[in-house]
């Protein structure tokens, strides 16, 4: 039997507005993760983990850094006809760049025209897990439904944050309803304390995916989203089935981490994200050899390097990840993420906090809760996330939970 031919894509535009200052310069799934990673690459690794090899990445926002990490970083072999395409809004049906994730498939519909796929794997790039695609696309197949939605299980109490599946009585594979956010919304039969919730993740038949993008684009009153429009359009069909993520066997994955999924669409999302890697046993486990996640492109650099032993100036990390070409020298970093090209210098404390790409800390410094994006520098003798008003009043951003925020290229004073 032949194998079916699939296409990948890969929903890429998105603003982020929730995820600011960290996306003031770059597209949400260019924003850096885990060290030396950016978001997007969990999503590109889960297809190629997945053995899917055609993906295409709709790219929109303010996409230069997306478009050039996908260029130099993801490149595979094409002896095979297999490739890792970034295609930015065109405004080929029109004079609009795409109005939502709907609209975005609709505008890029050649794509499916040139590589005629069977099927439509369809995910988002911002969020961070492991899945084994190939073991949803034989539930579709298998199904019979020309739309299929992924689901993760979610406390019954957090249904309102959520795009929730009601699955039909009679067959918990077939989704009866897809409620945006509601208050009030039944258990699932076999844990009555739990419901589905969307992953944002779909395989679609593909015929069946350019009739309901098209009828779409159609509707006025529609908001062209993938989960808002489409899926209720094949829900009102009796023709769309849920894929419980519970029910997805990753290679390597253990019970604490096989169904790990976290949206990291807000500061607080983001940072508790980072803390999920750096215990003993993670939550979120990097390490797993037999599901790979692929890095981003790295300019060549040198090991990460401790120096300077005497008690009184000790350079060393401990809960930590820490990157090539960090150096930590006479300061101290405590359950924290150390990003490519980091300086910590003598006497600084770094804790709990996340540094991307080439920030430096000055010595006699403090830096507690905070995420500092590319090259911010903390000045000798400065203090960020020690005191949010005072944070605040420099400029920063301070969340609810008390994270600070410095944007990139910012100076942190006294």
């Amino acid at each position: 039997m032949a194998q079916p031919r699939v296409l990948a894509i890969v929903l890429a535009g998105g603003e982020g507005k929730r995820l600011m200052p960290l996306t003031v310069d770059r597209a949400k799934p260019a924003v850096p993760f885990g060290g030396i990673y950016r978001l997007i690459d969990f999503s590109l690794s889960n297809m190629i983990n997945s053995g899917f090899l055609k993906v295409v990445v709709l790219t929109q926002y303010k996409s230069h850094s997306l478009d050039r990490h996908i260029s130099m970083t993801w490149r595979i072999s094409d002896m095979l006809g297999n490739y890792i395409a970034p295609v930015p809004a065109q405004q080929r049906m029109g004079k609009h760049w795409f109005l939502g994730s709907a609209d975005a498939i609709f505008q890029s519909l050649n794509l499916l025209d040139d590589e005629r796929p069977d099927y439509v794997v369809i995910t988002g790039a911002d969020n961070i897990y492991r899945m084994d695609f190939s073991q949803m696309l034989d539930h579709h197949i298998a199904s019979g439904l020309p739309c299929t939605v992924a689901g993760i299980r979610q406390p019954r109490s957090l249904a309102d944050q959520f795009g929730v599946i009601e699955t039909d009585p009679g067959d918990r594979h077939k989704i009866q309803a897809f409620v945006e956010k509601p208050s009030q919304t039944p258990g699932l039969p076999d844990s009555p304390d739990e419901v589905l919730a969307s992953m944002g993740n779909y395989i679609m038949t593909a015929d069946a995916l350019s009739e309901a993008v098209t009828v779409d684009a159609d509707n006025e009153d529609s908001k062209h989203d993938m989960g808002g429009n489409i899926v209720p359009w094949f829900v009102n069909q009796g023709a769309a089935g849920v894929y419980d993520f519970k029910d997805n066997d990753v290679p390597g994955s253990s019970e604490r981490d096989r169904d790990y999924w976290r949206d990291v669409g807000t500061v607080d999302a983001f940072y508790d994200a980072h803390q999920d890697l750096i215990s003993v046993t993670p939550v979120f486990n990097l390490y797993n050899d037999r599901w790979p996640l692929f890095a981003g492109y790295q300019a060549a650099m040198p090991p990460a390097k401790f120096v300077y032993g005497h008690h009184e100036r000790l350079g060393h990390a401990v809960d930590s990840i820490v990157s090539p070409g960090v150096i930590v020298s006479g300061g101290e970093v405590i359950s924290s993420v150390l990003s490519p090209g980091v300086r910590v210098n003598s006497w600084s404390s770094v804790r709990e906090s996340v540094l991307m790409d080439g920030a430096e800390v000055g010595r006699n410094t403090v830096v507690n809760r905070a995420i500092l994006d590319k090259h911010v520098h903390v000045e000798e003798g400065a203090m960020v996330g020690i005191d949010p008003e005072h944070d605040r009043e420099r400029g920063f951003t301070v969340t609810e939970s008390g994270i600070t925020v410095v944007a990139k290229g910012q100076t942190v004073s006294r």
